[in-house]
């Protein structure tokens, strides 16, 4: 009665699980490709390159900066009108429009454009390229869960057998035909059932965890999948996926490839730019700009005559020379205050402009421009290095992908063949057990000995679609299940 509470309880938990919703390998994919938090970086990174990309194609019109000033001055300073030097309290309002534009600098910021072309593809290669390594680590784990969910059901089976045959047996032996040793041999190898389904759960359960960790999905929220046919999954031929063949498809559909491409390409017109900078730059610049003064309470005083002073000059009149002298007044009574025109007024009387060509000759600036070029060659030794070590990887993975899926090939049907010859000894050694020519001990071993079979075969098997979808997949033919 206790064996079957506890086959009933595990059941009912199978049931609970096969009730939640469903997801296939293709939603599955999607919703990673779109909540994955390393594609949203690789996706934020593209959009920072896009955005240079643009701030680099502006560069190219005229720049304009209007500024203003306003001060307030007080003591000794100099009028910004009249640039004398005065002792007075005034406000002063200033405003200058600057603008100035490259007519020609070599090509320097055409070469940093087209750079950043390539830079921005790259950088939508690399988020398909971290795309499809999710694909590829989804598709695995998905292939995971598949094979965790049918090993539970291999042992779901295992332990219905085996209770079913432990109620037959205790059967036989409350009614005196076969001895208690039996039930008791079955009831160990029930609870022995028990916990390898219970295992089996729990792997399942895992690997739905970490199915649900690379879609970014929140581990407590209820997940399954949808359970198709192994053996309906689509598989080209093997003959069709020669490494040699694929590695050269590859080479054209994979993104990594296609981003040291790009990269190469940056990195050229990078050089260009660099060389170019060393060249002589001609801008065209102007200015317009304007002010407006005001005295806070300055007075005007009356001019008395005191007399006059020697200035150490002479005139010549007629022939006689006569000595040069100076007025001197000094500051009589107030008689107001100093009054200035309005602020429109003087806007219009203090404007004024100017219009040039400049040119920019790069003589020595610590060899800065030459340091620059020269690492820019360095960057293009790098990129191509980069680009044949990553394909000299591709080729390695895709050949070995190709040797493990040989070798997945050949166990899945040596697998087969044990699953087969394992069921005729099961048949057999049950129809042996029936009739008393076959203890129980021999029949669990027989049946254990079929359960171990299911479960590498299963392995195999679901290693081996893998192994054939990870050349598919180098291939260029996608995902599918």
């Amino acid at each position: 009665m206790r064996q079957s509470i506890l086959l009933t309880i595990l059941l009912m938990g199978l049931f609970k699980v096969e009730a939640q919703e469903k997801w296939n390998l293709k939603n599955c994919v999607e919703y990673a490709m779109a909540n994955n938090i390393s594609v949203r970086q690789g996706s934020v990174l593209a959009k920072q390159a896009d955005l240079t990309l643009n701030q680099t194609k502006l560069s190219r019109w005229p720049s304009l900066f209007l500024n203003n000033s306003n001060s307030f001055n007080s003591g000794l300073s100099q009028d910004p009108t009249t640039f004398n030097r005065v002792t007075e309290n005034y406000f002063a309002s200033g405003f200058q429009l600057q603008s100035s534009a490259d007519i020609f600098n070599f090509f320097s910021k055409r070469n940093t454009i087209a750079a950043n072309e390539w830079d921005v593809l790259a950088a939508k290669a690399n988020v398909d390229k971290t795309k499809n390594d999710l694909a590829l680590s989804t598709a695995n784990a998905y292939l995971q869960a598949l094979l965790a969910k049918e090993q539970q059901n291999i042992a779901s089976v295992q332990l219905q057998q085996t209770t079913a045959q432990l109620n037959n047996t205790r059967k036989l032996v409350d009614a005196g035909n076969l001895p208690e040793l039996n039930a008791t041999q079955l009831e160990a190898q029930q609870a022995s059932d028990s916990g390898n389904y219970i295992n089996a759960r729990g792997n399942y359960v895992q690997a739905l965890l970490s199915l649900k960790s690379l879609m970014n999905i929140d581990a407590g929220k209820d997940f399954d999948i949808e359970n198709p046919s192994i053996t309906s999954i689509p598989i080209d031929p093997i003959a069709d996926l020669q490494p040699e063949l694929v590695y050269q498809e590859a080479l054209k559909n994979q993104p990594l490839q296609r981003s040291n491409d790009y990269k190469l390409k940056a990195a050229e017109k990078y050089k260009a730019a660099a060389k170019a900078s060393m060249y002589p730059t001609i801008s065209a610049f102007g200015n317009l700009n304007t002010n407006y003064l005001t005295f806070i309470n300055k007075p005007i005083y009356e001019s008395l005559l005191q007399g006059y002073v020697p200035t150490s000059l002479v005139t010549d009149v007629n022939g006689s020379l006569y000595d040069v002298k100076s007025p001197v007044f000094t500051n009589g009574n107030r008689i107001g205050y100093q009054k200035y025109p309005g602020f429109s007024s003087q806007l219009s009387d203090n404007f004024g402009k100017s219009f040039g060509i400049a040119i920019s000759v790069p003589i020595f600036n610590g060899y800065t421009l030459r340091t620059q070029y020269e690492k820019s060659k360095l960057n293009i030794e790098s990129a191509q290095l980069q680009q044949e070590l990553d394909n000299m990887n591709l080729k390695q993975d895709i050949f070995q992908a190709y040797n493990a899926a040989l070798i997945a090939l050949e166990k899945f049907n040596a697998g087969k063949k044990s699953v087969e010859a394992n069921e005729k000894a099961l048949l057999f050694a049950t129809k042996r057990y029936d009739i008393g020519s076959l203890s129980t001990l021999e029949l669990i071993t027989t049946q254990n000995n079929l359960l171990r079979a299911k479960l590498e075969y299963s392995i195999n098997q679901y290693d081996y679609v893998f192994k054939m979808k990870v050349l598919e997949f180098y291939k260029g033919a996608g995902l599918k299940l």
